[in-house]
């Protein structure tokens, strides 16, 4: 039975509606501050917290239901004698509802406020009730989601109670909450990137229809951090993204970030199945096309500046599951609305991760964010590339960095001309990428060269120059092999694995 609630809200959403409810049920009301004076404001007859505790709020707010007399009448098991002499010889009244909501430190971490200022949203007292009701949730109804407002008064309008199983998932949704909010200030506190418990914030931002497989259930989490790309993509025509499309959009974003220059990635099967730059929206768009024009049908594409008419008009001539780019002119967007299941992403914000994780069995391993691409440029062959070609060296390596290892991508005038990715034999992803690029210039891997069959391959199809990592106990073999077939070749001292 509820004959006391402490209301005490930052979000103060529908919560009149709520204490309207419970005053006319003959439910006392106790309340703080900011709370208490909107109640009483709007009608509501309300006992303010410190007219409990025989103590004024002090520390500017700090300290105000931090007290005895509110967390004995919180924690107090009902059907424990003890528990009960014990608040009646205290004069300490029972606390049968608890409805608090958080200070808003998840929204003003993200603001462009001093350190100090953000410090001030971390809530201590909201927490410590809510924790308190939360373990003592079988005589304590705690209710944080302004969500579960609605459930709890036609509960109590139909039976006079709630039911176990409502308490105990609403006090499960408390440990949920304070976990989240404990690490997001955790992880604004450190400044380390391994600390000795991984503590994680994620927001759930929807329900997915399935995983990557219809028989996998799936969900889409977004950092309380508001940083990355999924925290501010607008979708402005298509279906629900998918778990897949979620994933395949992060590395075509991820890939056409990499430039300065105008760029354009079509992606299948969460690795690039074409990539460009050029001097149009449109250029870009048609030279990552013709990389692999089979593979980018049913695919994605990303481009890293605004899309006109007549580059949507070239889109929409082929099945495509994405179009993200940072802004679309308002008749392209008319033209691309014209598949209604085509899905248009509107993403303004840089990728800004700067950990990596990844789900084992009984694990997580964390790495920080691949965000280097060339340690030294060292060029180790009697042959000098040109001008030309190490810019497409420079582009080669931009690329293969997000194609599945082995990697390896053949260029020619800023445009991936054959991609082998994901091959267990690296000689197996050259002879596949110089396969289908037929007049590749440069070649790029993302890994060093373990024996010289790929230079020696490349050499039968014309390759001008190679650029690699380096540090092969064999790289003697490698560079030797370029000089014979006069071939240049760059080592950058930094690997690009992407398992």
């Amino acid at each position: 039975m509820i004959r006391r609630a402490l209301i005490s809200v930052y979000d103060k959403t529908n919560i009149l509606e709520l204490a309207q409810f419970l005053q006319n049920n003959c439910i006392e009301i106790i309340s703080t501050g900011g709370t208490y004076n909107y109640l009483v404001k709007n009608g509501i007859k309300v006992t303010e917290v410190s007219e409990v505790t025989g103590s004024e709020e002090i520390l500017d707010g700090r300290v105000k239901t931090l007290h005895p007399v509110i967390h004995g009448g919180i924690l107090a098991i009902r059907d424990n004698k003890e528990h009960m002499d014990t608040i009646e010889r205290k004069n300490i009244k029972p606390i049968d509802m608890v409805v608090v909501n958080l200070y808003p430190f998840f929204e003003k971490v993200k603001e462009d406020i001093a350190f100090e200022e953000k410090v001030e949203f971390i809530d201590i007292g909201g927490p410590t009730m809510l924790r308190s009701a939360a373990k003592n949730f079988r005589d304590v109804l705690v209710v944080t989601d302004i969500n579960d407002y609605d459930d709890i008064i036609n509960q109590l309008k139909e039976n006079n109670e709630v039911d176990y199983n409502t308490r105990k998932r609403l006090a499960g949704k408390v440990f949920n909450l304070t976990s989240s909010y404990d690490a997001a200030i955790s992880n604004f506190m450190l400044d380390y990137d391994y600390p000795e418990y991984l503590s994680l914030s994620y927001r759930k931002l929807s329900d997915l229809r399935y995983g990557e497989n219809p028989h996998q259930s799936a969900a889409c989490y977004v950092s309380t951090s508001g940083l990355g790309m999924m925290n501010n993509i607008e979708q402005l025509n298509g279906k629900q993204l998918s778990y897949n499309n979620i994933k395949d959009m992060d590395i075509a974003w991820k890939t056409v970030n990499e430039f300065d220059e105008i760029a354009c990635c079509g992606l299948k099967h969460n690795s690039p199945c074409g990539v460009a730059v050029g001097d149009s929206v449109l250029e870009a768009y048609k030279k990552a096309y013709e990389c692999d024009s089979v593979s980018i049908f049913g695919g994605i594409v990303a481009f890293n500046r605004k899309v006109d008419k007549n580059t949507a008009s070239e889109i929409v001539n082929i099945f495509l599951e994405i179009v993200i780019a940072p802004d679309f002119d308002e008749d392209a967007l008319e033209i691309l609305k014209s598949k209604k299941n085509l899905r248009v992403i509107k993403c303004t914000d840089k990728p800004e991760d700067k950990l990596e994780m990844v789900k084992v069995d009984g694990g997580i391993l964390v790495q920080t964010s691949d965000d280097k691409l060339i340690d030294e440029i060292k060029i180790v062959t009697d042959k000098q590339p040109t001008e030309a070609e190490m810019k497409d060296l420079l582009f080669g390596m931009k690329v293969v960095k997000y194609v599945k290892s082995n990697a390896i991508v053949v260029v020619k005038d800023g445009m991936a001309k054959g991609i082998g990715a994901g091959q267990v034999n690296r000689i197996w992803a050259a002879v596949e990428a110089l396969d289908r690029a037929r007049d590749g210039v440069i070649l790029a891997s993302d890994a060093f060269f373990p024996f010289r069959d790929v230079v020696d391959e490349a050499a039968k199809h014309n390759i001008k120059a190679i650029i690699q990592p380096g540090g092969s106990i064999r790289d003697k073999e490698s560079i030797q092999a370029c000089n014979e077939h006069g071939i240049s070749m760059v080592f950058t001292g930094i690997r690009h694995f992407k398992h």
